[in-house]
């Protein structure tokens, strides 16, 4: 390629990258929770990893800097809040297996905290993201359990999401809208 100073420089591709060509599903969710913030629609947040910090150092632009860190309990869910009156809490997890979704992703504390939110009639659901699909589902935590307690398999058949789950559309600014499908599922509207 000529530039119009004379310089000649010849186009390679191995600069191109697609690194991070597209959003995670946490980010397109942190983006969702945000526009329902934004527009008094819900109050549903990002729960925050618990820590404990045993050694911090300044830097020398008097920042304190974390050196060495543990998680100082397991964490539940990742995200929570309120949406026209009723307690939300859902796990969100990506895949890039293409036919089953892998239950070693979801922690035993967390299938227990799923358990105590349904008990207790909190609305309560996984979004599972199949990212060679490009499909994204909401799966209601009754399904969920249901299938857990009564197969003996390690994964969820894509075929099971499929029927007792819900497909949400991916959208432009609401990129996961979930709350258009927990209207309709918990009769909310």
């Amino acid at each position: 390629m000529n530039y119009p100073n004379g310089i000649k420089k010849e186009l390679t591709t191995k600069n191109i990258t697609y690194k991070n060509r597209g959003m995670t599903l946490e980010e397109d969710l942190n983006q969702t929770n945000q526009y329902y913030i934004d527009n008094d629609i819900a109050y549903i947040y990002k729960k925050p990893t618990p820590i404990k910090v045993v050694k911090a150092e300044y830097n020398k632009n008097g920042y304190r800097v974390i050196k060495e860190a543990y998680y100082s309990e397991p964490s539940t869910t990742d995200y929570n809040g309120i949406y026209k009156g009723c307690y939300i809490d859902y796990e969100a997890k990506e895949t890039k297996n293409k036919s089953y979704f892998p239950l070693a992703n979801i922690h035993e504390h967390q299938i227990k905290h799923i358990r105590h939110i349904d008990k207790e009639k909190g609305i309560c659901f996984l979004i599972i993201r199949f990212t060679t699909l490009n499909k994204t589902y909401l799966l209601p935590s009754k399904y969920f359990l249901d299938y857990i307690d009564n197969n003996k398999k390690s994964s969820i058949p894509l075929s099971y999401i499929d029927e007792y789950g819900y497909l949400i559309k991916e959208k432009y600014v609401k990129r996961v809208d979930y709350l258009e499908i927990v209207d309709k599922v918990w009769r909310l509207s």
